[in-house]
C-alpha cells in the first residue's frame, strides 16, 4: 500500500479545500517545500500534489515549487492541477515527476487523453473525481452528466498508468472514504487504483489494504489536523 501524503498549493501555501470550494479553505503555515521535507524525513516515498492556481488557470503555475520538491528530496510525485495540454505535461516531466495527472481536460476530449498515454507513457494517472456517482470537472464547479464508471469503460484500453477515484462529498470532511465506489472502479479498471477523499484514521489506511487493485491512498486534511500522526502513517507505506 502506498501512502501518499497530500501537499495543495494555492498562493504559494498549503491549503485544504473542503469539498474543493475554494472559499472554504484552511492555510497551514508550513510552505509547500518544507511539509514535503517533513514527509521525506519522515520516510514517505510517495507524494501527491495538487497545483489548485493552476485548476485554476489551466497553467503550470506552481511549476518551481514542483522543480524544487523534485529537487532536493527525490520523492516519487504526482501532480495534478489544469494540466490541459502537452507542452504542460512535458513541463513536469521533464522536471522529473513521476506521474502526470489528467482530469478535467481528459473528461472533455478523451483523444487528449489517448494521444497523451501514447506520447508520455507510463506517465498519465487519471483522475476521476465523482459527486454521486457522476464525473465533476473544472475544479468541481461543474458536473459532467457522466456516470465515472461508464467514462472509465470508455476510456479503459488507452494506456491509463494509474486512477485516482476522489469522491468530492467526502474531500476534506474525514469521514471515511467512499470504499464501496472506489472498489467498482478497481474492480472494472485496467490500472490500479488510488483512494482519494475522507481519509480519517489509520482504520481507513488498513481497510484500503485490502483492496483488490488498489495501489495506494492519499491522506491530506487528517495529517494537517493531527488527526493521523506521521509516525503512525509511515508504518503503512509499503
Amino acid at each position: 500500500m502506498k501512502i501518499f501524503p497530500a501537499i495543495d498549493i494555492k498562493d504559494k501555501k498549503c491549503v485544504r479545500l473542503i469539498k474543493g470550494d475554494f472559499d472554504n479553505k484552511t492555510e497551514y503555515k508550513m510552505s509547500p517545500v518544507e511539509q514535503a521535507a517533513k514527509y521525506k524525513d519522515h520516510g514517505f516515498k510517495n507524494l501527491h500534489i495538487v497545483d489548485l492556481d493552476g485548476a485554476l488557470k489551466g497553467q503550470t503555475i506552481n511549476l518551481d515549487i514542483i522543480q524544487e520538491i523534485v529537487t532536493k528530496f527525490d520523492l516519487k510525485i504526482e501532480i495534478g492541477g489544469g494540466i490541459r495540454n502537452f507542452e504542460s505535461i512535458q513541463k513536469y516531466t521533464d522536471a522529473g515527476v513521476e506521474k502526470v495527472i489528467l482530469g478535467s481536460a481528459a473528461i472533455k476530449d478523451k483523444n487528449f487523453l489517448k494521444e497523451a498515454c501514447e506520447k508520455f507513457p507510463n506517465k498519465i494517472a487519471l483522475g476521476l473525481d465523482a459527486k454521486d456517482g457522476y464525473l465533476s470537472v473544472s475544479g468541481w464547479k461543474e458536473n459532467s452528466n457522466q456516470l465515472a464508471l461508464d467514462y472509465l469503460r470508455q476510456v479503459n484500453d488507452y494506456g491509463v498508468s494509474r486512477i485516482i477515484y476522489t469522491d468530492i462529498n467526502r474531500d476534506g470532511m474525514k469521514q471515511s472514504p467512499n470504499f464501496e465506489e472506489t472498489l467498482k472502479v478497481a474492480e472494472i479498471s485496467n490500472c490500479p487504483v488510488v483512494i482519494s477523499g475522507g481519509v480519517s484514521s489509520i482504520d481507513d489506511i488498513k481497510k484500503a489494504r485490502n483492496l483488490k487493485n488498489v495501489e495506494g491512498i492519499i491522506v491530506g486534511k487528517a495529517i494537517y489536523d493531527g488527526d493521523i500522526k506521521l509516525e503512525e502513517l509511515v508504518k503503512e507505506d509499503a
